[in-house]
């Protein structure tokens, strides 16, 4: 299976990621023979009943999985200095996925006119969806009217711009708001808990499309009116919403967290309202993800 690049924002070199649970991904997604049966047999079963990413989730909140987590830490390189609470504090491994930061470790990019990334993860965009090219795979392009399944949304961001912000199990995960905003409720979509790792996005980039989410649409003085989507995956235990609805939020401000698993977040912004920073449009040309944190600067305002 071939390596998986990501450009690192702050040094600007390209790194290999290390990918949690690689061997259960390939064997499900991979093209080989072997994998193939994997595929048909097992994978259905593991994405479409919800009763396989609960029962794992429930494993990860008990006490006995406490014992991941000083390994998980070592192996993935997480930094425990900048949690908000001891990692003695974490009664599972779940608490310690759900985990806090101190308010120091995520500085925000200042300007009521620039966005910031909403979360830590690995980030493309681009800035002109009617002209979106293929994102990890030729030929295969997101279906952008399938992911929102509502024509009047699908008008409003269809020549608008998108983020894509993909977060590993070893990241900080919780979400944020980008910048100041009054939110609406969120709307659930039900849908299968595919893998959104690049390994099985190759394959099926419509898992994008399908996957379990949830839309929120934010009133910003100015960046129009952005669609905030959380999309779940394989083994997330739940996408918990903790800010409240109608109420203004202020840029940074903590909208949400996932449970156990990688997950994705994409954020649409209406045509001609956000200007990404170059260096997130030159590596996102090149279908490469950015690595970067929440608070980091996105773009600002056109």
């Amino acid at each position: 299976m071939e390596e998986i690049l990501y450009r690192d924002r702050e040094s600007g070199e390209l790194r290999e990621e290390k990918v949690y649970g690689r061997f259960f991904l390939e064997a499900l997604y991979s093209s080989r023979p072997l994998s193939k049966v994997f595929s048909l047999l097992l994978l259905p079963l593991i994405a479409k009943l919800p009763f396989f990413s609960k029962l794992y989730g429930k494993r990860q909140s008990s006490p006995k999985s406490r014992a991941k987590i000083l390994p998980f830490i070592e192996s993935y390189g997480v930094d425990a200095s900048e949690f908000a609470n001891p990692i003695k504090s974490f009664q599972s491994f779940n608490d310690f996925f759900i985990r806090k930061l101190k308010a120091e470790a995520r500085p925000l990019a200042e300007g009521d006119k620039v966005a910031i990334l909403p979360a830590d993860g690995r980030y493309l965009v681009t800035p002109d969806l009617s002209a979106v090219g293929d994102f990890f795979v030729k030929e295969k392009k997101f279906d952008l009217h399938r992911l929102l399944q509502d024509d009047a949304l699908f008008d409003r961001y269809r020549e608008g711009s998108m983020v894509i912000g993909r977060l590993c199990p070893s990241d900080y995960h919780r979400f944020h708001f980008p910048c100041a905003s009054l939110p609406s409720n969120a709307k659930p979509i039900n849908g299968p808990l595919y893998s959104v790792n690049p390994i099985a996005l190759k394959k099926r980039i419509s898992i994008l499309n399908e996957n379990k989410r949830s839309l929120t649409q934010l009133q910003t003085k100015y960046f129009g009116n952005i669609l905030y989507i959380e999309v779940g995956a394989t083994f997330v235990g739940a996408i918990r919403q903790t800010y409240t609805p109608e109420v203004q939020c202020k840029k940074g401000a903590e909208k949400g967290y996932f449970e156990f698993g990688g997950s994705c977040l994409i954020l649409l912004f209406q045509p001609e309202t956000i200007t990404f920073d170059q260096d997130l449009l030159d590596a996102s040309l090149e279908q490469i993800e950015t690595k970067a944190n929440f608070g980091d600067s996105l773009g600002r305002c056109r």
